[in-house]
């Protein structure tokens, strides 16, 4: 593509579709960011001339879905849905945006019209896909009776998904992904151990959305204390990762071991190995800073740092889980779990200022959610610096 644009400067849609290239070829080890931003470069500059083009507005999006460049995207983002106002990938576009600024009721909005919109359509992967981002932007503000709408509409959804069948522009990848990550977010980000623990896995032709269940069964047998299903849980997982490996899938395979690691962590946690246990918590997290996410999905199922500022927290250590929090709240401003671990983690460290205001943050957060709440919103509203 580069020769192409090189060859015809005039041509508009050889420039677009050259940056489109070097955005998803752009290495996610890479934090310089190079490739997204000389691709943005080119895309906003014809988006200035064409503010009518919706692939404009599309790719930029994709090229600016990293957290440190989300707010470059954001006038594409508004503009998306103006252009093409009936078409559900178009309304479900922005909300890579909204998800990586933390932007969760313009997230919400944005893909209960898209759902929407692909059910019109008959694009079941697509409607999947957005009540994914739906779901995941719902559990961030606590909203959590409105997560369970949508989880307990997944099997009726579920029949429709013909993964042969074309429609808009999530692959059936995505499809598979969602109906594995809803149910498995409605636990994991609930701290419901228990429950993620016993979530049935659905083999599907995508190993890395069947990493999902397993991840959450892992994470939630070792901390609610069933070390025999963790340990299942977790050969499942190496299993998985060795069958990308060997597929050339080196990306996801690297973020299912990502996943494996954290589980472990947790596991050698409750087995009482914890100084073994936060050696391999940081290292997950670390390996998952190296990396970025995949556009399938809305973010980690459990950020492996926001885990680590967990187990921190669990082994009384609250000013490294504060930096553990904070750090995570860099890469996902807005987190649920993570402000109320960092408001946590101030409180048991003395730092009333900065407990107050992850408190206040939380409550922010939580200002249409389900009363009385969780008990981080509870604990909340009755802290008293």
């Amino acid at each position: 593509m580069a020769g192409l644009a090189s060859r015809e400067p005039a041509d508009t849609e050889a420039a677009i579709f050259h940056a489109l290239a070097l955005a998803v070829s752009a290495d996610p080890g890479d934090k310089t960011y190079a490739s997204q931003l000389e691709a943005g470069a080119t895309l906003e500059r014809l988006f200035a001339k064409l503010p009518d083009h919706p692939g404009l507005a599309h790719y930029i999006i994709h090229s600016y879905d990293v957290p440190p460049l989300a707010s470059r995207a954001l006038a594409a983002a508004r503009r998306y849905s103006e252009i093409a106002p009936s078409l559900s990938h178009a309304l479900h576009m922005p909300s890579h945006t909204w998800t990586r600024a933390g932007r969760w009721r313009e997230s919400i909005d944005a893909n209960v019209a898209a759902s929407a919109a692909a059910r019109r359509e008959a694009s079941t992967a697509e409607e999947l896909h957005a009540s994914d981002y739906r779901v995941y932007a719902y559990l961030q503000v606590g909203e959590d009776r409105a997560a369970r709408q949508v989880l307990d509409s997944l099997p009726a959804v579920a029949t429709r998904f013909d993964p042969t069948a074309v429609g808009a522009a999530a692959p059936p990848a995505a499809g598979y992904f969602a109906l594995a990550a809803i149910p498995a977010r409605y636990a994991l980000e609930r701290g419901a151990w228990a429950e993620a623990a016993r979530l049935e896995p659905a083999p599907s032709p995508v190993l890395f959305a069947d990493a999902v269940t397993w991840f959450a069964r892992a994470l939630g047998s070792a901390r609610s204390g069933d070390t025999t299903a963790a340990r299942l849980a977790i050969g499942t997982l190496l299993g998985i990762r060795d069958r990308l490996a060997a597929a050339r899938e080196s990306y996801w395979s690297e973020q299912v071991d990502i996943q494996r690691s954290a589980a472990a962590a947790w596991l050698d946690f409750a087995a009482g190995r914890k100084e073994e246990a936060l050696a391999a918590a940081r290292s997950a997290a670390d390996r998952e800073d190296a990396t970025e996410k995949n556009a399938i999905t809305p973010g980690p199922l459990a950020p492996a740092r926001e885990l680590l500022g967990e187990m921190l927290l669990a082994a009384r250590q609250p000013r490294a889980a504060l930096a553990a929090f904070e750090a995570t709240l860099r890469h996902e401003p807005h987190r649920f779990r993570a402000v109320a671990g960092a408001a946590r983690a101030a409180s048991a460290a003395g730092d009333r200022a900065t407990a107050s205001k992850y408190y206040g943050e939380l409550l922010l957060l939580g200002a249409h959610a389900d009363r009385p709440g969780r008990p981080e919103l509870v604990e909340a509203a009755k802290y008293r610096p």
